[in-house]
């Protein structure tokens, strides 16, 4: 029998290792999520336009056949991480119910959210469009939630034997002012502040009971389609030899991620009984761009879904536009529509966090870890 195509047998090994669930007593009993568009199962559609066109096809083609309101075709990686640990997809907030209903989790996360509050860009003069669900108000509808998720029960029996997914948070927070054309000596100078958000939140939800959180960095922006559009240029020197990313822009997300990781092991110092593991979303996604073939991946730098030009990406023709092209095969892709990534590139990553080396611990050994007087029994 002939040899199987390497991307075939990554995808293979990686839909195996997915389709076994982590079955256990000493396991996570939920998943409460917090973050952006790239965790969002659908809170941002229920919110009118800011769900954009994830609202129709060709979004969520892959594997639910019809759109969620997820910016991918398919599953993202928090969906990923919960079928990896046995656990229901997480259902978005604002698709309805009532707490007992979120008794396996639930899903903060809006698109366009940021770290920081809407009032911190308007006092730099920037145009703060978006959502005004940041951070902040995500963990506020978290705490109004809780006690109503097992009645007259204290909430920290709730979170003992949770995970908490922090995000992907804080991208944003660089996004809206660079589409706005803000330099990046300006926006470097948010990034103290955009940790310290994201601290702050750590810290309001171990007060809370919390005991084991995934806190992701920022991604390689640098190796986005539609940065790469943005400023593209003729001179070599401003790209990495390497991955053809823009240098300068990966140098601003290495800077957001040393400086969460350094926030991170202050926090764990405080709080040593707490597991707070550190996703390396940048080295997971920029293994794609040094070795898109080992992945199954042949455009690694063009979007999937959108129009022609050397990265895909095009504003007067979007994903889900009219005039919008779609690739045969996203799964060759690693971007699905210029800015978040395809189903493919999210199991990949997932895959990392569970499995390893891109969390440490991996999840699924965290999960193990939890002792079995931490899992509630109601």
């Amino acid at each position: 029998m002939a040899a199987a195509p390497p991307h075939r047998l990554v995808s293979f090994l990686l839909s195996f290792s997915l389709a076994l669930p982590l079955v256990a007593a000493e396991c996570f009993t939920s998943i409460y999520s917090f973050g952006d568009s790239l965790a969002d199962t659908g809170n941002a559609i229920r919110l009118g336009s800011l769900g954009g066109p994830t609202g129709n096809l060709p979004y969520g083609r892959t594997f639910f056949q019809r759109p969620t309101g997820r910016f991918s075709d398919g599953r993202l990686m928090i969906d990923f991480i919960a079928q990896g640990l046995g656990l229901p997809l997480v259902p978005p907030y604002l698709g309805g119910g009532s707490g007992e209903d979120f008794r396996k989790g639930v899903n903060f996360a809006v698109a366009g959210a940021t770290a920081l509050d809407l009032s911190f860009f308007r006092a730099k003069g920037i145009q703060a469009t978006w959502t005004d669900r940041s951070l902040h108000v995500q963990i506020g509808l978290f705490k109004q939630l809780l006690p109503s998720i097992f009645p007259g029960h204290d909430p920290k029996d709730v979170l003992n034997s949770s995970l908490i997914l922090m995000g992907e948070i804080g991208g944003n927070d660089y996004n809206h002012p660079f589409f706005q054309r803000r330099t990046v000596e300006e926006i470097r100078t948010f990034v103290p502040d955009v940790i310290g958000s994201i601290s702050s939140a750590i810290n309001e939800l171990i007060s809370l009971g919390a005991k084991t959180m995934l806190v992701p960095g920022n991604f390689p922006i640098g190796c986005v389609p539609v940065y790469l559009d943005i400023y593209k240029t003729e001179n070599v020197e401003y790209y990495e030899s390497e991955t053809s990313c823009i240098k300068w822009l990966n140098e601003l997300s290495q800077y957001h991620n040393r400086l969460l990781k350094e926030e991170l092991d202050r926090l764990w110092k405080l709080h040593p009984q707490v597991k707070i593991i550190y996703a390396n979303y940048y080295d997971a996604m920029l293994s794609f761009f040094r070795a898109p073939h080992v992945f199954g991946f042949k455009f690694p730098l063009r979007a999937c879904c959108g129009s022609d030009g050397p990265y895909g990406v095009n504003p007067n023709a979007a994903c889900g536009h009219i005039n919008a092209k779609v690739c045969s095969d996203p799964s060759r892709s690693v971007s699905w529509d210029g800015i978040h990534l395809t189903e493919a590139a999210y199991g990949a990553i997932a895959n990392s966090l569970l499995e390893g080396p891109h969390a440490d611990p991996p999840l699924k050994q965290a999960c193990l870890g939890i002792q079995l007087n931490d899992v509630y029994d109601f």
